[in-house]
């Protein structure tokens, strides 16, 4: 990443909102032409995390769910939250993710690459893994989570991805890393 001086500067910033998974700042500022303005932005206290789980025979797993904010239903691969504050690892959570969403354990993990999910307007920062030589175990759910697993050949999960079939922005972006491993 380029690193440029930063043209914005910040006169003021307080907390509008805040709970256990975010922060809402109302930041005063002078733009990049000097212009007095406002900013809002949001901070994420856990950094997102995704995973692709690829078992022998080539098959990947997705994870239907009611996702309260669209008021839609959504496929996408299983995901979850790393907590910053905790001190936790993003393999760990992902590893603590794949499991609770899916009873899936992997024993061979590959990191993907990070990504910022909306930098216009947030500073949500994702970790995206690939999950191999998987074993099956029991799924243990959040309890605002009701979970429908879906067993599916890779290039099946990639081509919804593509097809908008997989709206979910970290799905989308992790299943289209996975055709440059070579693994189809």
């Amino acid at each position: 990443m380029e690193t440029e001086n930063n043209p914005w500067k910040t006169l003021n910033q307080e907390t509008a909102y805040e709970n256990a998974w975010i922060r809402v700042e109302h930041h005063e500022v002078l733009n990049p032409a000097g212009n007095r303005g406002i900013y809002g932005k949001v901070h994420f206290k856990n950094t997102a995390i995704s995973i692709v789980a690829i078992d022998a025979e080539g098959f990947t797993y997705l994870v239907g769910q009611y996702r309260y904010t669209l008021n839609a239903y959504s496929w996408e691969i299983p995901e979850g939250g790393c907590s910053i504050e905790s001190g936790e690892s993003t393999l760990a959570a992902a590893k603590r993710e794949l499991l609770e969403e899916t009873g899936l354990v992997a024993t061979e993990w590959t990191e993907l690459g990070e990504v910022y999910l909306s930098n216009s307007v947030s500073d949500e920062k994702a970790v995206m893994y690939l999950a191999q030589n998987l074993s099956q175990h029991q799924a243990c759910p959040e309890e605002t989570e009701q979970l429908k697993i879906r067993k599916l050949p890779l290039k099946e999960a990639i081509e919804m991805a593509q097809n908008g079939q997989i709206t979910d922005a970290l799905s989308v972006l992790t299943l289209l890393k996975v055709p440059a491993l070579h693994l189809l």
